[in-house]
């Protein structure tokens, strides 16, 4: 008779922790009678797929070591100085030294928890509600969470950094609410971020999505005026292609200080060893071809029109449920419950019921007790498949009202 096996070793703590809103919302992409309202998804219509298949072939063809190797950690240097000279101004001087590509600005978030982050002993100031990536980034070393609520009147951010390991920010149109940090507030972190010293995450992947107004300076910008010379300052600013090329190619960057590319370089070897070659090369020839310019006024009209479609819908049919604001840009609104009965959580499986998925607020919250809101996405579905998401997601609601009543 065989010997009973031992049990085997149990799984990390933060395992256990983990939400499965990101898989289920992904996986809702698979069935094509679901309705994906959940997602940050761009529209796969306005890839330029043509372009890049020759940009691909021509990479591997005429580059082979570059784009089939083992590559330098930080990354193609001449996709860095691309990148450098690109966000460069008059005012905010940068160089290869100041830039690390990473693997989608999924990768740059887990780094800087990595370089930042002391298991279960730091503090992130976190604008709330907060990106559910950068929170499932960092779980693993389970910081505290200190609330920074940007728009509420007593928001003091000397008050709110002091003390943080970092401070985490989307300026442009939040993951998940939507929101564009005005200028004044901009310039209020900014300089919370240099009388404090603590490091100050600017989460960039919606800031080429403005439908309307002029872009406001970046967080990086405002820190760079402040002190001639290549960019040593606090501000810590990531970017990616997902959002204005295509989110394949997983290339994001890192914009610092040279001690922090330097710690993030040593985090990433670790991590990856290097990103893809192949996906750096075609995102240099890319810019170097102005492909995300180019397509970028048609990216502008149809997500402008998507969203338009979506709030007329929710005008319709969800005004009498929910209080929501228009966004002038990114990929989102961000809905809140006007009956405190109406438990998101619990809405999600009524409306996967119903064939329509949308995002629970409690995944954006740290301690996962904001049950009274929802992310919806506006980017993926065409204006006539938004209304009909609406109406099921109405059905939901009132069915969801129902059971508690």
């Amino acid at each position: 008779m065989p010997a009973p096996e031992a049990s085997r070793p149990g799984f990390a703590r933060w395992l256990s922790q983990s939400n499965d809103v990101t898989s289920v919302f992904l996986a809702a992409g698979q069935n094509p009678d679901l309705i994906n309202l959940a997602g940050g998804l761009p529209e796969p219509a306005l890839w330029p797929v043509d372009e890049l298949a020759e940009l691909a072939a021509e990479a591997v063809r005429n580059h082979p070591v570059e784009t089939l190797a083992y590559g330098p950690i930080p990354g193609l240097p001449a996709l860095r100085d691309l990148i450098a000279a690109r966000f460069s101004t008059p005012t905010l001087r940068l160089g290869r030294e100041n830039v690390l590509i990473a693997t989608s600005g999924m990768q740059a978030l887990e780094l800087v928890g990595k370089v930042l982050l002391e298991p279960g002993a730091t503090t992130i100031a976190a604008q709330s509600p907060a990106y559910l990536g950068a929170l499932d980034a960092w779980r693993p070393r389970d910081p505290e969470y200190r609330p920074m609520r940007l728009e509420d009147a007593g928001f003091d951010p000397v008050t709110a950094l002091a003390g943080a390991q970092f401070a985490y920010t989307v300026p442009n149109f939040s993951n998940p609410s939507g929101r564009l940090v005005p200028l004044a507030q901009r310039q209020a972190l900014v300089d919370a971020a240099h009388e404090t010293g603590t490091w100050l995450i600017e989460d960039d992947p919606y800031g080429v999505l403005y439908y309307e107004g002029a872009p406001l300076p970046r967080l990086l910008d405002l820190s760079g005026a402040r002190k001639p010379g290549t960019y040593d300052g606090p501000v810590v600013y990531m970017g990616t292609l997902s959002k204005e090329l295509t989110p394949g190619l997983r290339i994001g960057w890192i914009i610092a200080a040279p001690e922090m590319i330097a710690a993030l370089a040593a985090a990433k070897q670790g991590s990856d060893m290097c990103s893809s070659g192949l996906g750096q090369m075609i995102a240099l020839r890319a810019f170097e071809r102005d492909i995300p310019g180019r397509i970028l006024p048609d990216i502008l009209a149809t997500y402008r029109a998507r969203r338009d479609a979506l709030c007329a819908a929710m005008h319709e049919h969800l005004g009498e449920y929910l209080d929501w604001q228009h966004p002038s840009g990114g990929m989102f609104v961000w809905a809140r419950a006007r009956d405190p009965r109406l438990d998101t959580d619990r809405l999600l499986a009524h409306a996967l019921a119903h064939g329509v998925c949308i995002s629970p607020s409690s995944v954006f919250d740290p301690e996962g007790l904001d049950r009274g809101a929802m992310r919806i996405n506006f980017t993926l579905n065409a204006p006539e498949r938004l209304a009909e998401g609406v109406r099921r997601l109405a059905s939901a609601i009132q069915a969801t009202l129902a059971e508690r009543s």
